[in-house]
């Protein structure tokens, strides 16, 4: 199982009162919501993503999540990022979820991007600025 120490790069996100389900916990859906978050936050800030008119786009080609522990509002959720595979056109993201400020995974998963041209959807290479951001994130992939 992954720890703190296997993400190099972390975002805080703040969950949402909306995020809980009638059970008292953030619904399972939300989990994917915090994994979209941390990556595209980062590719954003980091890579020089430009989300409304750069010609590559990434699309989630697929993705899994493994829940360990509850995650709640009101809380934070400390997302862990590393790149596990780093292609010509795709990537495969690891995430790890967190209890803001707490050492126990509470969630992991993965999730792959396949950059696209945003106008024909046909498979591009990754972007140099946004391949030159990921590539310090690159991690040999947990067992």
């Amino acid at each position: 199982m992954s720890t703190r120490a296997d993400y190099p790069h972390f975002l805080s996100i703040p969950t949402r009162w909306k995020d809980n389900d009638v059970y008292g916990h953030v619904n399972n859906v939300e989990y994917y919501s915090y994994f979209d978050t941390a990556i595209n936050t980062f590719l954003i800030t980091e890579g020089g993503l430009d989300i409304h008119r750069g010609t590559a786009i990434g699309l989630c080609a697929e993705s899994h999540c493994r829940f360990l522990r509850e995650i709640a509002f009101p809380g934070s959720v400390d997302a862990g990022l590393r790149v596990e595979k780093l292609g010509n056109s795709s990537v495969r993201y690891g995430i790890g979820l967190f209890r803001g400020g707490e050492d126990a995974l509470a969630a992991e998963g993965w999730f792959v991007h396949v950059f696209v041209d945003r106008d024909s959807r046909r498979s591009t290479p990754i972007p140099d600025p946004i391949r030159a951001a990921l590539a310090p994130l690159l991690v040999e992939a947990a067992p």
